[in-house]
């Protein structure tokens, strides 16, 4: 959102303080789904590994952080079958981490398919995350990912991606004010989500200001699928 003058300052905060307090993580109230639109992904998971075309993927969970929704990212490994996936969960609620702090970062690498099923069911075991890195998600929750959002990309850089997830993962969590700068700000599951996949080059990837709200951001990616994720 873009925020101008004291009136824009003082709503930014409160949305903030909202977003934070549920930690950019899912309420136990489930949201109605919007049914999925058109299909832009061609051949996403079929023809992995063919022409070397990239991919990125936004999950959703819609009732997250006080219905203002909670998002995570997936991208693919460009000319293969493979995708790297994770999320920002702040399992703490709290407004700020301090770097280095536990924000329940986490990130996986799989097929497609294998994706789609750990964010749907929202868990990864520990045997998984020794050998991908991340923190381990405890089993069947309660609000996992019901929405995801793709889209080929003609462009990626899949080096760059893999740094900026080291960089999300040890930056702490912040929505509001910065307590080292004083600057009203975010660092939150959607500027992970966001910074990730910018640094991968996605194609079509819609801005995301500091303290945007997730769900209104995920509504603006353009011409991108539109798909139910329910546990597999």
């Amino acid at each position: 959102m873009n925020i101008g003058g004291h009136r824009g300052v003082a709503v930014a905060a409160v949305i903030g303080a909202i977003i934070g307090l549920a930690g950019c993580q899912g309420a136990s109230t489930r949201a109605a789904q919007k049914p999925a639109d058109k299909e832009t992904i061609t051949g996403l998971a079929g023809q992995a590994g063919t022409g070397g075309l990239g991919g990125a993927c936004v999950f959703v969970k819609p009732d997250g952080a006080q219905k203002f929704g909670h998002v995570g990212w997936g991208f693919r490994v460009a000319g293969t079958d493979r995708w790297v996936y994770g999320a920002v969960e702040n399992p703490s609620g709290r407004l700020y981490t301090r770097p280095g702090g536990d924000i329940g970062a986490w990130h996986a690498e799989g097929s497609y398919d294998r994706m789609l099923s750990e964010m749907s069911r929202d868990a990864l075991p520990h045997s998984r995350l020794r050998s991908t890195g991340g923190t381990p998600i405890p089993g069947e929750s309660e609000h996992p990912y019901s929405r995801y959002r793709c889209t080929n990309s003609s462009t990626y850089d899949v080096t760059a991606a893999r740094a900026m997830i080291r960089e999300v993962e040890a930056r702490g969590f912040l929505v509001g004010f910065d307590p080292k700068t004083g600057d009203l700000t975010s660092r939150d599951c959607l500027d992970a989500t966001y910074d990730v996949l910018k640094a991968y080059r996605t194609k079509g990837l819609t801005r995301a200001d500091k303290l945007s709200v997730p769900n209104v951001w995920v509504e603006l990616l353009w011409d991108w699928s539109d798909k139910r994720l329910t546990p597999r």
